[in-house]
């Protein structure tokens, strides 16, 4: 048989970039090729789209390559001596995080093209992006959020009006870029600058006590599984993301235990509420879902990540292997997933 050709995209041009390529890394690592044949895309810091051998060191350097919104090309077009040569493509695989990767922009454009996608759609990535639309949606169907206030790009906030601690963030950026806890009154305007230097819009919520829990599903609509859940275990201060120097060593304040420490009637009420979560966004292919576990049992929607990373140290791989699925049968039922909306 045939095999598939599937898009592999990943780099893109915002502080996501690196993650993005070590992502595509270990998928390289991971993917069938008996099954399989990718088209590595990589789209470099400033915005210029290669196509590559694979996510190797001076992929950068490979020919240029651009994803058609032209439905009868249903691919690529490549440059190849001052002309264009197409390569039509069965489904597109984007591994870019964050902006104009996991906010519905790349889900547009793929839309456009005709060719299928793994992972949420338009609507989903962007709704599960902005953070604040994000609670209000889920908050409407009754799942319990953090108190919140958006705070647009002219609007200027009282430090007196708040309780503290509260979080400034971004308020639709990837991983923890922007992100600040305020403990004083008086740390709160610096703390707006800084999430806005990743976006206008700011959001501030209110600190929730309680353990953090991380979900990761897989599956359209009633379909869906989780793998097993994760707790972040916190020396000092608060969990960052992507922001450790070498962050395949370990973070220097967190560690990730697998499976989650916590009673089983706890992990049911995770489970069932990530799930919730999920279908609530409109989420499809796979999303990871953070909760807030509080003292008395009850949870707290944190956020959701439609294109979590894959890296080696990444936690949705890790708490699909821990359940038995192994990252090369997620990529397999990605697949299968955009193409015929079931996993197998």
């Amino acid at each position: 048989m045939d095999r598939l050709k599937v898009g592999i995209i990943f780099g893109g041009s915002t502080e996501e970039h690196p993650v993005s390529v070590k992502s595509a890394r270990e998928v390289a690592k991971h993917l069938d090729t008996e099954k399989y044949e990718p088209f590595w895309i990589g789209i470099t810091k400033n915005g210029e789209w290669k196509l590559c051998d694979g996510p190797g060191e001076g992929w950068e350097n490979s020919r240029p390559v651009m994803l058609s919104p032209d439905r009868t090309v249903h691919g690529l077009l490549v440059l190849e001596e001052g002309r264009y040569a197409t390569i039509r493509l069965d489904v597109v695989l984007p591994l870019l995080h964050g902006r104009l990767g996991e906010d519905g922009a790349m889900q547009g454009l793929a839309e456009l093209a005709g060719v299928p996608y793994a992972g949420c759609d338009v609507p989903s990535s962007a709704l599960c992006m902005d953070k604040s639309l994000t609670y209000l949606v889920t908050g409407n169907a009754g799942i319990a959020t953090p108190e919140f206030r958006a705070v647009t790009a002219d609007e200027t906030v009282d430090p007196g009006e708040l309780t503290y601690p509260v979080f400034v963030k971004p308020a639709r950026s990837g991983s923890s870029f922007g992100v600040s806890k305020v403990s004083r009154a008086e740390e709160l305007p610096g703390a707006v600058e800084a999430a806005r230097q990743y976006d206008h819009k700011v959001l501030i919520e209110q600190a929730v006590a309680g353990s953090e829990i991380g979900c990761s599903v897989l599956g359209n609509d009633e379909d869906l599984i989780t793998g097993e859940l994760d707790r972040v275990a916190l020396s000092h201060g608060f969990f960052k993301i992507h922001q450790e120097s070498n962050p395949e060593s370990g973070s220097e304040n967190s560690t990730f235990v697998v499976p989650a420490d916590i009673p089983a009637e706890s992990r049911a009420l995770v489970q069932e509420t990530a799930k919730a979560v999920y279908r609530a966004l409109g989420c499809r292919g796979l999303a990871r879902v953070d909760l807030f576990l509080k003292e008395d049992g009850t949870v707290v929607l944190n956020e959701v990540n439609t294109l979590p990373g894959l890296t080696s140290y990444s936690r949705y791989p890790r708490m699909m292997a821990a359940a038995g699925l192994p990252l090369g049968e997620v990529l397999d039922r990605l697949v299968s997933l955009a193409l015929t909306g079931k996993s197998q």
